[in-house]
């Protein structure tokens, strides 16, 4: 069978887009080495939480618009072949490119006696420079000369986890780094069977490709960063409040009101990552970083803020009964990779305190960390039941529907640390309420 494009690597940008191209109508073909993803993805059961990711998967597979193999020489079933392989970090921070180089020299292998004219679209985060790399993979491993025998078009993605579906089938922008005409029309008339009208295709160098998801993420890695550093000044300040600051800076055309919002700070797995990668891209061209340094150590220090207020309020955390709501790094995720809760729960722990957790969905997996260290609620209210202090760590909606009696009724004392502001100072204000950014 043939196919219209193929993804390697059925990670979450992968498999997020993978299942969106097939909901459009094109044949897919996903590609990955791990035995048990794909007997998951094969059964209807998607490996990452996505919200209406199952939906899709199963309408994409009954429909046979999406296929899969565990063998990468399949590939040269479809013409357009995406890399969507990881890009972990190593210890300093670099980029780890094993995955992408080992990709690369594969697909020339699979290609090298096949008449046919490729495209192979990186989609995975890379430093500039990289796919210049792969182009001389791709070369030395085909025996085939790029721009003649096979196309190398960059095309980063700028998906947010638990809206990647609609980010994917909505994009605010596609960019495209390109050499050759033809591979742009290639990716032209792709794209223009998803997204249909209104295309917004920016179309760059490859380089330029590859920096501009690097400067997208950490820029909004700065503004969150930066929005905290001003939530410490307002907290130390009469009357001080981060929130009317943001509202009142967001109206500015030329800010936004986007990624103002004051918190415990950033996880997950791209901007911790791509901030570091960025630094330490940096360092190889001798180009000062302080600025993105800055923003990592506003960020690693954030949660802090949390035992600034038990120190002072509950002194020796020894034998405190401590309730946690959320512990993914953001809501509508299961995702705890850099979640600002494991920073907190080891903090609490090495001060043996008694710590109780809740998660819509995240609970097992970090279960998978702390095991019986911690204990696990199956819902917000047994969760801060009997507690002395209730700290607020992710935003899920659920959260919100919580009232001040709820906390007077249940916690034994009713000491909230909103690190989201998720709630109203002025509803809360008869409790003991410490917010991020309220003085």
């Amino acid at each position: 069978m043939e196919y219209d494009v193929a993804f390697v690597g059925l990670g979450y940008v992968g498999l997020s887009s993978a299942v969106c191209f097939a909901d459009r109508g094109i044949n897919v073909l996903g590609v990955d080495i791990d035995a048990k993803k794909l007997g998951m993805i094969k059964k209807l059961n998607s490996p990452i939480h996505e919200k209406n990711i199952n939906e899709l998967l199963e309408k994409s597979i009954k429909k046979k618009k999406l296929s899969l193999s565990k063998e990468l020489k399949d590939v040269t079933k479809a013409k357009i072949i995406f890399l969507t392989v990881g890009t972990p970090s190593r210890k300093d921070g670099s980029i780890d490119l094993k995955y992408i180089n080992q990709a690369s020299k594969d697909i020339g292998i699979a290609i090298k006696n096949v008449q046919e004219y490729f495209v192979i679209v990186v989609k995975s985060t890379v430093v500039p420079g990289t796919t210049l790399r792969i182009i001389e993979n791709l070369e030395k491993y085909s025996g085939k000369k790029n721009s003649i025998d096979f196309g190398v078009v960059v095309n980063p993605e700028f998906l947010q986890e638990g809206n990647a579906i609609n980010d994917s089938l909505k994009p605010d922008k596609v960019v495209l780094g390109i050499n050759s005409e033809k591979d742009k029309k290639i990716m032209f008339n792709l794209f223009k069977k998803i997204y249909r009208k209104n295309l917004p295709i920016v179309y760059t160098t490859p380089s330029n490709a590859e920096l501009i998801k690097y400067a997208n993420n950490s820029l909004l890695a700065t503004k969150i960063s930066f929005m905290n550093y001003i939530a410490r000044i307002a907290e130390q300040i009469p009357d001080g409040d981060v929130e009317e600051i943001k509202n009142a800076i967001g109206m500015d055309k030329r800010i936004s009101e986007s990624f103002l919002n004051a918190g415990l700070g950033f996880g997950g797995s791209c901007f911790p990552k791509d901030v570091k990668a960025l630094i330490a891209f940096s360092k190889e061209l001798n180009i000062n970083s302080d600025i993105l340094q800055s923003v990592l150590t506003i960020n690693d220090t954030q949660f802090m803020s949390v035992f600034n207020v038990l120190n002072k309020e509950l002194g020796a955390l020894e034998g405190k009964k401590i309730s946690i709501l959320g512990l993914s790094f953001k809501p509508e995720t299961d995702d705890i990779r850099d979640a600002i809760s494991l920073k907190i729960i080891k903090k609490l722990l090495d001060k043996k305190a008694i710590v109780k957790v809740y998660d819509p969905i995240a609970n097992n997996n970090v279960k998978d960390i702390y095991g019986k260290s911690i204990s696990y609620s199956s819902n917000s209210e047994s969760c801060i039941k009997g507690s002395e202090c209730c700290i607020i760590v992710t935003e899920w909606k659920e959260f919100k529907s919580l009232k001040p009696k709820d906390f007077i009724r249940l916690m034994k004392r009713p000491l909230i640390i909103d690190g989201r502001r998720i709630f109203s100072k002025k509803k809360f204000n008869k409790l003991e309420y410490h917010a991020i950014g309220l003085g």
